[in-house]
């Protein structure tokens, strides 16, 4: 009798560390290959330390691994190397309002012969920016021995407004065999949004400018070639004066004939410069039709005295001569005395 006791007591101390062991060797990862007929979630083993012998035990809640301890990472925008992504910040952007960009965010992790579900729970909207799709593309590759597998969600986003904007965080779950879902979430990414560029102001003021030069240019032109002409009248005036001035001095000894008609050139002279003729077209001018024509106001009486010299003859009086000088010289608009 008493060696049946001992067996009855010892044989459930046997069974409870036998279930014990069994239940350490369980717990070999957090994330397991799946079968062949599987679906593409993450599977989650319960902690080893959440084991006990106790019957109530299976029914406790399990506690979801994070990201980091299995894995997981995430990476908004254009990232260099996306296993840095437990902390890689992605570059900043610029774009210009209205332009049309695309936004990626790559979730990658170590296959192992595992496949895993993520979806997305959250848009790109924000103050300024437009979601106007979400696309996915799938790849692997291997690196350092390592396979590694991503899948990319690529927002099709517009700027709606300038500023300094924020790309929101991009929220995604991957569900589990229990019921709950392991959740991720992104960097927000700064984004500079400048109005766009318009030229038009630029190509208005380089044509006024070019216009103001030209207008520039123009009037000095202008200046210059009135200066020029205005020299050349001077000149040439100056030239009828001294001519004037050596008559003046030749009226009492000059032959009055003579001297009326030299006096007659010398206004021809200055009737081809005042109507733009050279000086050697100046004695073909006839000072008579000039002002026949009322292109010589007040001339009259000297035109006569050059008749009455040119058909009449005869000698005047010195005193009379020097009238017609004055006469002449007050006509042309000359000085005596400069």
């Amino acid at each position: 009798m008493k060696k049946n006791a001992i067996s009855k007591t010892a044989k459930p101390a046997k069974a409870k560390e036998a279930k014990a062991k069994e239940s350490h060797e369980s717990v070999d990862s957090l994330l397991t290959v799946p079968t062949a007929g599987s679906t593409n979630v993450l599977t989650v083993e319960p902690d080893s330390a959440s084991v006990s012998g106790d019957a109530d035990a299976n029914a406790a809640m399990m506690q979801l691994p994070t990201a980091e301890q299995l894995g997981i990472t995430i990476t908004a925008g254009n990232v260099g190397d996306v296993e840095c992504a437990g902390n890689a910040t992605s570059v900043p952007l610029s774009a210009t309002v209205g332009d049309t960009i695309n936004f990626p965010v790559t979730v990658s992790w170590s296959v192992n012969g595992s496949a895993i579900l993520v979806v997305p729970t959250s848009s790109a909207n924000a103050k300024g920016i437009l979601q106007l799709g979400v696309s996915q593309e799938s790849s692997r590759s291997v690196k350092n021995g390592k396979e590694m597998a991503q899948i990319t969600f690529n927002y099709k986003l517009v700027m709606q407004d300038t500023g300094n904007l924020n790309i929101p965080a991009m929220r995604f779950e991957i569900p589990t065999p229990t019921g709950q879902s392991l959740d991720l979430r992104s960097d927000s990414v700064p984004i500079r949004v400048d109005a766009p560029f318009n030229a038009m102001p630029f190509i208005a003021g380089g044509v006024v400018g070019v216009c103001v030069l030209f207008a520039a240019l123009w009037r000095m032109r202008k200046r210059a070639k009135a200066k020029a002409e205005l020299a050349k009248w001077n000149g040439a005036l100056s030239a009828i004066r001294e001519r004037m001035m050596v008559l003046k001095q030749r009226v009492n000894v000059a032959d009055s004939r003579e001297w009326l008609l030299e006096l007659e050139g010398a206004c021809k002279s200055y009737a081809a410069l005042r109507f733009g003729a050279s000086e050697s077209e100046a004695s073909s001018i006839n000072l008579d039709n000039l002002v026949k024509e009322g292109a010589l106001e007040g001339w009259e009486h000297l035109i006569e005295e050059f008749a009455h010299a040119r058909y009449g003859g005869g000698n005047r009086d010195s005193f009379e001569n020097k009238e017609t000088w004055k006469l002449a010289m007050q006509l042309m608009g000359l000085e005596e005395d400069e």
